[in-house]
């Protein structure tokens, strides 16, 4: 298919399909995506993670200035054989975090096939809105480099690999670009549903199925209400907890606690366009599916066609769903384990 992923064979993980294709009672885009947080799937879910689970432990990472990030490191007895340590960052969208399925079912899979895993939460996200008394947004790529920065320091014979999901790829995308400036020595990056053009995402959201818009006002209102009962002297959110639309709750919270003069340019500052990726020049495969209900795949269509940079969009999949009903790694997990061990071949789709 054009439009896949081949990947050579491997007797651990088995064979690969080349293009992702769930069972047929699976295939719709809105069951992909909230497949993994229904309440049948998500106990049995989190059994077949315990290994990584049960091996992880907190972990403060120092970012500079004063920025400290939460992460949850596991490190396997078996290596597998690897020469090299090798240490996988796995990255959570808006308003997910560490624990969020798609994020420990993969750490799961790689802890397995022995690598290093550091499940990381953005700020304010994962019940952490007391670590730093600024509110979190998604242009704060300086603290996504700094925890990296520090992992790399302190993991010096480690060969680092960055995965993110959504949002969570939004920042892959932009930390592969800053990787030269920012001395970042990292070997790969997997970008999963990135989020390309924020307003486009916002728009959709707002004008799509009720199902997502409730579900991020939900997340984003309980965060805040921790924010400032955590900070009660710098913070009142009460208008903004009264709006019922993400594009108003944004430019409220744009004007009134970022520097950023209009919601246009907050939007702007990490949309990923070609002058974004002109500095790309870390392994990078991007995954998105056509039929993501939430991110428009045209906007990953209007990426440059770069060295550095593979691109595959699926047929199926969802948002950063890729479920197949049935236990054990997903072709998702599969193919990012192989990419991440250098055991695979790409073809890219425009």
């Amino acid at each position: 298919m054009a439009d896949g992923i081949a990947i050579v064979g491997d007797a651990y993980a088995g064979s690969v399909r080349e293009d992702f294709v769930p069972p047929r009672w699976l295939r719709n885009p809105h069951l992909q995506s909230i497949f993994p947080t229904l309440p049948w799937p998500r106990p049995s879910a989190r059994r077949n993670c315990r290994e990584v689970m049960a091996a992880s432990r907190k972990k403060l990472i120092e970012c500079g200035d004063g920025v400290r990030l939460l992460g949850f490191h596991a490190v396997p007895h078996d290596r597998r054989g690897s020469k090299v340590p090798r240490m996988a960052i796995l990255l959570h969208g808006w308003h997910g975090s560490a624990d969020s399925p798609d994020v420990v079912s993969l750490a799961q899979h790689l802890f397995l096939r022995g690598f290093e895993v550091i499940r990381l939460n953005l700020r304010d996200h994962g019940e952490t809105e007391h670590l730093n008394r600024d509110l979190f947004h998604s242009c704060r790529l300086a603290e996504v480099v700094g925890a990296v920065r520090s992992l790399q320091h302190k993991h010096p014979r480690h060969e680092l690999t960055f995965v993110g999901f959504s949002l969570g790829g939004n920042f892959a995308l932009r930390l592969g670009a800053h990787a030269r400036s920012e001395n970042l020595d990292l070997a790969r990056i997997v970008a999963v549903c990135p989020v390309i053009d924020p307003a486009h995402a916002l728009s959709r959201l707002d004008s799509g199925s009720l199902l997502y818009r409730h579900y991020f006002i939900g997340k984003w209102r309980r965060s805040l209400l921790r924010k400032s009962a955590t900070w009660p002297r710098r913070y009142d959110f009460s208008a903004m907890l009264q709006m019922s639309s993400l594009t108003r709750m944004t430019d409220h919270f744009v004007r009134r606690y970022t520097d950023y003069p209009s919601l246009h340019h907050y939007l702007k500052s990490y949309t990923i366009g070609g002058e974004t990726l002109r500095g790309l020049d870390v392994d990078t495969w991007l995954i998105a599916a056509t039929d993501d209900p939430i991110l428009p795949v045209e906007d990953v269509g209007r990426l440059p066609s770069l060295r550095q940079l593979r691109i595959t969009r699926t047929r199926y999949g969802g948002h950063c769903g890729y479920c197949e009903g049935r236990a054990g790694p997903s072709w998702l997990e599969l193919s990012i384990g192989r990419m991440l061990s250098g055991q695979r071949s790409v073809t890219s789709a425009s």
